[in-house]
Order: C-alpha cells, then structure tokens, then sequence
C-alpha cells in the first residue's frame, strides 16, 4: 500500500485508512484484532478513532490491542474530540463542545483508554458554535506542545475555518490535516475545503468513501436487512439511496463489471487518484467487508473510466449534514 504525505507536513500515512466508528458497538474486540492484523498485512499505518465512537469502547478496544497483539510503532494513530454524550431529560444526546478544556480534557481520558502517551494525530470533531476559532486552535497548540499529539487537525470544518486555523497555527506548530466526507456521491469538498487545503498545504483525509456505504451496490435492489439503512443509522444512509444517486451507483457498478473488479473497489479507486488526498478511511463492520474494501488499493482506473464516474457524479450533491 502506498505511504503518502499529509499535505506538506512531516506525517506519512497509508492512503487508505481504518475507521473505528462501530468498535466497541458493532465490532467486538476479537474481530477489530482480525481487521488490525489484516490491515497492517496489506501495508496499512492510519488507524482514526474517536473519544465519541461507542462513548469511548472504540478507544478501549484500541487499548486492549496495543496492549499486547499490536506494536504501538505500527500505527499512525487519530482521534478526535469536541462531542460528548449528555444525559438528558428527552433522552440520550450529544453536546458539541470545542473549548480549550474540553478538548484538553478529551485528550488525556482517550491516552488513558488507549495505553499510550500521545496520539500522531489530534483533531478537532466539529465546529462549537459557542467557542471561539481562537480558542479552539489554542487547545490543538498546547497538545503539540505539550507532547501529547504529534500533529493536529480538523474534521467536518468549512474552508474559511481551516484557513484561519491554519493561520493561527503558523509557523510552529501547523495544521496538517482536514477530515471530510468525500465520495462519488458527496463531492461538496471541491467547492471550497479541498482548495484551501491544497494552498495550504494540508491534506486532507476522506471520511466514509464508499458514500456511507451505498457505493457498494448493495442497495441497489433492496435494503438489506442486516445494513445500516435498515438500522440505526438509516437516516444516516437514506439521503444517499435518493434521486441521482441511483445514476452515480449504476455507473459505478457498470464500470466495475467492465473491470472485474466489485463497485467498492471502484468507487475507492476513484477516490485515491484525485489531487490532495492523503487517505481514504474505510470503515467496515467485519473483516471480511475490509478484506474486500482493500483491494482499491491494487486499482489503476484507466483514464476513460475516471473521467465517466467525474461526469455522472457531477454536479455536488451538496454539504454533509451539521453533527
């Protein structure tokens, strides 16, 4: 698997990288190990979690692994914070908290439940309305340097935000990435995100590329009833299973067949070949989901083919939804 650098920082990643989100809720400990141990044979390094995956059992299902069944040099590990989960009186929710305590605060409890003494990258989860930019960047300057993140970033932040953060991070410390969605059918990052990382020169990792999952082909005849879109997470999914997402899907599936390769590969592949991407984090709920989704790694498209999905995808669907 290719290294690539993120944007013009020190940090090199594997161009696809591991996802947690379902760690803890939906994976259980031993087939997390079996993706783990998968993935570093394929040359993978980025490992991204999160404080809010699972209320922190993605990052305790870390923890166990580094604690004996994977070697801590082996990854390039990422977490996020600024969510939390909150009690409350209509039920469960989350609260967006992005203020210098919080995240300091985020940081140590997710080195605690992981075992390890820093992570390689720090980002923030979302913009908090209620704190300030500056104050936000301040706590990603502080946990460089005070050891506890090798490089810090943003995730789900617009372009203006990225470029003042980058701004206010100069010229010590940097910011070296952005983490978005970006798919075939979510290409809203190409208005304004992906060419102010570029200028920048951060890079940017690309969240949920199969596009939550529909880029598979799955749903192309029915929802199953063991997916997302049957589940939980069905209004997650179902702005995806809509409108002209149908004709991106078909074609992807289309271009698969002409290839012998499976819609998900293809759809990956698409990803890995545009400009500023540093990695493609995949996200899988079983090992034998990753196993398929790492053979991307082994496609070229030719030219023809990439320039097809570029038009039927086109124009953007729009912005992801606000966490």
């Amino acid at each position: 698997m290719e290294r690539r650098r993120v944007g013009t920082s020190g940090l090199r990643v594997s161009e696809l990288g591991l996802g947690t989100m379902t760690w803890g809720r939906d994976t259980d400990e031993i087939d997390a190990a079996e993706q783990v141990r998968d993935f570093l044979d394929a040359g993978g390094t980025l490992l991204d979690t999160a404080a809010s995956y699972a209320d922190g059992d993605a990052e305790r299902v870390i923890g166990t692994l580094l604690s004996g069944k994977v070697a801590r040099h082996e990854l390039v590990l990422t977490t996020k914070a600024g969510i939390r989960s909150e009690s409350r009186s209509d039920g469960p929710g989350r609260v967006v908290d992005a203020s210098r305590g919080a995240l300091l605060d985020s940081l140590d409890e997710s080195l605690a439940r992981m075992g390890t003494d820093h992570v390689d990258l720090f980002l923030v989860a979302c913009p908090d309305p209620n704190t300030s930019l500056e104050e936000t960047v301040g706590a990603l300057r502080i946990a460089v340097t005070s050891g506890r993140a090798r490089y810090v970033g943003l995730s789900n932040h617009p372009g203006w935000a990225t470029a003042r953060a980058a701004t206010l991070l100069e010229p010590d410390v940097g910011l070296a990435a952005v983490e978005l969605e970006y798919s075939l059918l979510q290409r809203g990052v190409e208005r304004d995100v992906l060419p102010a990382a570029e200028a920048l020169g951060v890079g940017l990792l690309a969240w949920s590329p199969l596009g939550r999952g529909v880029l598979t082909g799955k749903y192309r005849r029915a929802i199953p009833a063991d997916s997302r879109a049957a589940g939980a997470l069905a209004g997650f999914v179902q702005p995806y299973l809509e409108g002209s997402a149908s004709a991106v899907v078909e074609a992807v599936a289309t271009a698969a067949e002409g290839l012998g390769r499976t819609p998900g590969e293809v759809a990956v592949a698409w990803l890995l070949e545009r400009d500023g991407i540093a990695a493609a984090i995949l996200g899988a709920r079983t090992p034998a989901q990753l196993r398929s989704s790492l053979e991307a790694a082994t496609l070229e498209l030719p030219y023809e083919v990439h320039a097809a999905l570029d038009d039927v995808s086109a124009p953007v669907i729009g912005y992801p939804e606000r966490w």
